[in-house]
């Protein structure tokens, strides 16, 4: 080894000890007669002293020569630091340096090694084997393996086994896009990568594996934003012979364990609701419970008093903020403005404050006394000094947008502690749901959910109104994982198929291996998916999963420090039989 101990290591019972260390230049102090060398790597910071007095003159000359990130081996002495740095493990000591020799030089890097640093997010993802050196991303990586490890000893502890599946797959239709790889062996014929490995965990429960996980690459060609990339990992797990309750208790358990052993933290029971209850009070599947402002629909009292936006409106939706009377006209202009903005899409925003002296006052005094707006106040339990805001129009689009307006509201009154958890499972997601452009309905997860056995009767006469058995983990407003009790009947899954618009030939085509799996004794199973990233970002307290990745991609899906996607040469697409 080329060294002794790593930069973290040091401490004051090891003042006299001969070592070895090796690392990068991280700040160079010449003050003529003694020159100081912060030396970093991995593990921490070890400062350097020498001394025109003590040191040798071949190693002061190559000391004067170092630049940022030059890459060091220094042998020495560890002594007493004269002059501490409590903010540093290693600051009551440092190396008195006996030789120093440069591994390798480096350029000067295109921004700061610091955790404040001075490059933007485009440069930083450029240089990222750059940026990986700065503590903030460094301890990122380190807590993402610690995740890793806490989800293996977990699950393992439970029984189950990790067990690898395919990469090169088959296209299926449903879902996001795939990425596609064409075979050169296979003329004309195309792999996909896997946007799951959901039919082949599925194949693992009919080949009796029982409990099986897997921490895996998925792929998705979609539009991409903060919490998304091209290629990301799930923890990916399916289990036999179980019913939802199961599936939850495990999950659930592991979740918290991985939250107290990660963050300290312990977790009360998760709480449960249901995606209609999630929807009609929050306006979202994934809803942040860690504050109130629930919604309160004043349809009633709204309507018949002369206001056409309001009367013609199929809901008029309302939300109450607490000691929100502080709001000032220009803020609530502000509020309007991010209502009416293209990411929300309302066409403006009602108040009513609630003074103290129990009077209201509204934007739309015009039309609704004294008693109106008390009717407004009493439903949504408004008190002195709250104000009240109001949308509306069709009901699913105004609670897509008061669910954006209460998360803003939420953020900016600093109801969204990262540092505060709250979780919850989001239980009997619609089966189905419809898309008028295609005409046919979709999955709302993928077409192996199972319907709840009580709905089973409304399969044909009114697939719209059937449940799933389904169940979303919630996390602070975040989705972190999701599954399902799966079809294991060829029978029922030969009818999901065909409310999903699928021919029997093309069941066949995408799905009869699954199918004729199913005719050889299939158990009953479930399972569930989450996002390794995400769970990672959340409990380290950040909302973009790129900071968890090693290389991620940026929002247009490119690697920009290797310049990926990039095109093909000609003797490559020949061989392809490609152009």
């Amino acid at each position: 080894m080329l060294r002794t101990h790593h930069c973290g290591e040091l401490r004051a019972a090891h003042i006299g000890q001969k070592v070895n260390l090796c690392g990068w230049v991280s700040k160079v102090r010449d003050k003529g007669f003694v020159l100081w060398i912060d030396l970093r790597d991995r593990y921490g910071i070890t400062q350097l002293v020498l001394n025109e007095e003590v040191s040798d003159e071949a190693s002061l000359k190559t000391a004067r020569s170092l630049g940022r990130e030059f890459v060091l081996s220094v042998q020495g002495e560890v002594i007493e630091r004269e002059s501490k740095n409590d903010k540093i493990p290693s600051g009551e000591v440092e190396i008195r340096v006996e030789a120093i020799e440069i591994l390798n030089a480096s350029k000067l890097p295109p921004f700061t090694i610091e955790n404040d640093t001075d490059g933007g997010e485009d440069l930083r993802m450029q240089y990222r084997y750059l940026d990986i050196r700065r503590d903030s991303v460094k301890e990122k990586l380190i807590l993402r393996h610690k995740v890793a490890q806490l989800v293996r000893n977990y699950l393992s502890n439970e029984a189950f086994i990790e067990v690898e599946t395919p990469v090169l797959i088959k296209s299926t239709p449903e879902g996001a896009r795939d990425f596609v790889v064409p075979s050169r062996l296979n003329e004309n014929e195309w792999y996909a990568l896997p946007q799951s490995p959901q039919t082949f965990k599925q194949l693992l429960m009919v080949g009796g594996m029982d409990k099986y996980f897997q921490i895996v690459k998925c792929f998705r060609d979609e539009d991409l934003r903060a919490d998304r990339q091209p290629e990301f990992t799930q923890i990916d797990c399916e289990m036999s012979f179980v019913e939802r309750e199961d599936i939850l208790a495990i999950f659930e358990g592991m979740a918290k364990y991985i939250l107290k052993e990660a963050k300290g933290l312990d977790m009360p029971a998760f709480d449960r609701m249901t995606y209609a209850d999630a929807m009609n009070l929050y306006g979202s599947d994934k809803p942040d419970t860690r504050f109130g402002m629930s919604f309160n629909y004043i349809t009633e009292e709204a309507q018949g008093k002369g206001f056409g936006i309001f009367d013609s409106a199929e809901s008029v939706i309302a939300i109450n903020v607490k000691d929100g009377n502080s709001y000032t006209r220009k803020e609530i202009d502000k509020l309007t403005d991010f209502v009416k903005s293209q990411q929300v899409g309302a066409k403006g925003l009602i108040y009513c404050r609630c003074n103290e002296d129990g009077s209201f006052k509204s934007s739309v005094d015009k039309f609704y006394d004294q008693v109106a707006l008390g009717q407004w106040a009493s439903v949504c339990g408004a008190e002195a000094n709250d104000i009240i805001f109001v949308l509306s129009g069709d009901k699913a689009t105004t609670q897509s947008q008061m669910s954006e307006l209460r998360l803003h509201i939420g953020e900016q009154r600093g109801l969204r502690n990262p540092d505060e958890y709250k979780a919850l499972w989001v239980l009997d997601f619609p089966l189905l749901e419809y898309d008028i452009d295609s005409q046919r309905y979709h999955a709302m997860h993928h077409p192996f959910t199972a319907p709840l056995e009580q709905d089973l009767d409304k399969m044909e006469s009114a697939p719209g109104e059937v449940r799933a058995n389904a169940y979303d983990m919630v996390i602070n407003g975040v989705e972190v994982g999701g599954g399902s009790i799966r079809i294991f009947d060829k029978d029922l899954q030969s009818k999901m198929f065909s409310l999903l618009g699928l021919s029997e030939e093309d069941a066949q085509a995408q799905f009869g291996f699954l199918m004729q799996a199913f005719e050889y004794g299939a158990p009953p199973h479930g399972g569930i998916a989450l996002g390794f990233d995400r769970l990672c970002s959340l409990i380290g307290g950040t909302s973009s999963i790129r900071d968890y990745i090693a290389f991620p991609k940026n929002n247009s899906g490119r690697d920009v420090m290797i310049d990926a996607p990039a095109p093909l040469n000609a003797d490559q697409l020949k061989d392809l039989n490609i152009g």
